[in-house]
């Protein structure tokens, strides 16, 4: 059952229990102030006709008789109402005025003696009928007599009028109740109507998977208001969300492809390396001693050196680049590094006297390194060694002449390294990927060694630092990668 049948079913029931406490009260209202004006005449009738009686003696064998009387009322204010004497010691009813036999008997039935009492019952026709009988005591010599004066009046009238209003009671609460269910209803589909225009855009999102839509709302910023906003505001998140997941997803993929390329080529190596001394060393020998008829000892171990020395070479390289990708891994999973307050200086020049020994084509050049002194930074020494490593193994690799070139600067509240070579460079266009894991520039790729990891894992450090890189590079002009990171503590010694 929808929403707005329900609460037009509420909002009829608690209109129709509250008609009908209105109508029950009404009603008694009404009936209690008819029947109470009612008593009330009678009871003024009861006062004037008791004035009226009289008593008359007559003389018999038994004695003297008292019979009582009472003069007719003729005022048209007394119209319709009937009356009677009843004698109590005697026991016997005196008619007064033209009462009906059938009618003083049912009367009599009525008689109440002890107290004054008002009775309702049925009349001769299944009328209603009012009766009061008031206790008399009156003293006639020496003789006490005990008399109960009955007064009865019909009280249809009352009684019919009660059962009309009664009718048109009921009939004006359905009617009320009807009106109040229509015009309800049609007021609850109007104010539903925003809700449902939009569960119909949100199904038309959900059809379309367009996340882009929103809903459409014209009117108040009241509930329905507040409730577009939110879904718009919910949508406009999930949209952002998924993008980002969808991004990652494609990362991921890019990820996994490129793993697999850069694992198969050592992998390959690797193959093709042991298959070839496989076919060699399985030779047939002349004197079942040589490992190879066609070749010479020499050149068999000559060949097996080489093939062992590829072999070794190539899974160093997988090495590393599990290595890489555990580190990345570890990024991934939110792993944070263990910091503690590292003084600079003797950790860069460290790094710059073992830099002399990398491998490299191109002159390795140290700048000025005494804006270090005194600086701290709050980190990791093993990983800005690292992260540094990185930087320079980078610059000696795409500098196949030229130079390297380390130095420093310092800045309120930050300190600066840079590494600048003469190397191969990058266009505008690669220096936002540079980061990108297994990211390189196409002309570098597999002219020079290495698996594409080694930036990604110098952002990871640098951002887990709470420092920065820039990158200012030109195609076959070179490369530079200044790391900025935050000061921690005092700089002792030194002034800026």
């Amino acid at each position: 059952m929808a929403i707005r049948t329900r609460l037009t079913l509420w909002y009829s029931g608690i209109l129709a229990a509250t008609l009908l406490l209105f109508g029950v009260a009404v009603y008694e209202i009404i009936s209690y102030t008819l029947y109470e004006n009612q008593r009330e005449q009678l009871a003024k009738v009861e006062q004037i006709a008791e004035t009226q009686i009289s008593f008359v003696a007559l003389e018999t064998q038994g004695g003297t008789v008292l019979y009582p009387q009472m003069h007719e009322l003729t005022d048209f204010r007394y119209a319709g109402y009937v009356m009677q004497l009843y004698k109590i010691d005697e026991n016997k009813v005196y008619p007064l005025g033209k009462l009906q036999g059938p009618l003083s008997q049912l009367m009599t039935a009525h008689i109440v003696t002890d107290r004054n009492a008002f009775i309702k019952m049925k009349d001769l026709n299944g009328e209603d009928f009012y009766l009061y009988n008031k206790h008399l005591s009156y003293q006639y010599g020496d003789t006490p007599i005990q008399l109960v004066l009955q007064v009865g009046v019909s009280v249809n009238g009352i009684s019919q009028g009660m059962k009309h209003l009664l009718y048109w009671l009921m009939l004006i609460a359905f009617l009320v109740i009807v009106i109040a269910a229509s015009i309800g209803l049609f007021l609850s589909r109007k104010a539903f109507k925003p809700i449902e225009d939009v569960i119909e855009s949100a199904n038309l999102i959900q059809i379309d998977t367009d996340l882009g839509r929103r809903i459409d709302y014209v009117g108040p910023p009241d509930e329905i208001g507040r409730l577009t906003t939110t879904i718009n505001g919910m949508l406009s998140r999930i949209q952002t969300m998924y993008g980002v997941l969808e991004e990652s997803n494609r990362t991921q993929r890019r990820f996994v492809s490129d793993a697999s390329h850069e694992l198969r080529t050592p992998l390959t190596t690797i193959r093709g390396n042991v298959d070839l001394l496989q076919k060699v060393w399985s030779q047939p020998s002349d004197r079942g001693e040589s490992p190879a008829s066609t070749m010479s000892e020499d050149e068999v171990k000559e060949l097996s050196l080489d093939a062992m020395k590829d072999i070794s070479g190539e899974a160093e390289r997988m090495s590393r680049m599990v290595n890489d990708l555990l580190s990345l891994a570890r990024a991934d999973a939110g792993q944070m590094i263990v910091k503690e307050p590292v003084e600079l200086a003797p950790l860069v020049e460290e790094v710059v006297r073992n830099a002399e020994r990398l491998p490299r084509h191109a002159e390795w050049r140290i700048g000025n390194l005494e804006p270090l002194h005194g600086v701290h930074v709050w980190g990791n020494a093993d990983s800005l060694t690292q992260l540094l490593f990185i930087l320079i193994e980078n610059a000696f690799k795409y500098t196949p002449d030229g130079w390297v070139l380390i130095d420093t600067a310092l800045v309120p509240g930050q300190v600066g390294i840079r590494v600048q070579d003469t190397g191969i460079g990058l266009d505008n266009e690669e220096i936002p990927h540079v980061f990108d894991r297994f990211y390189r520039a196409d002309p570098s790729r597999g002219a020079t060694a290495g698996t594409g990891l080694g930036l990604s894992i110098a952002k990871w450090i640098i951002d887990d630092h709470g420092g920065s890189i820039e990158v200012v590079s030109r195609k076959d002009e070179g490369s530079a990668f200044v790391i900025w990171l935050p000061i921690h503590g005092r700089i002792q010694g030194f002034e800026e």
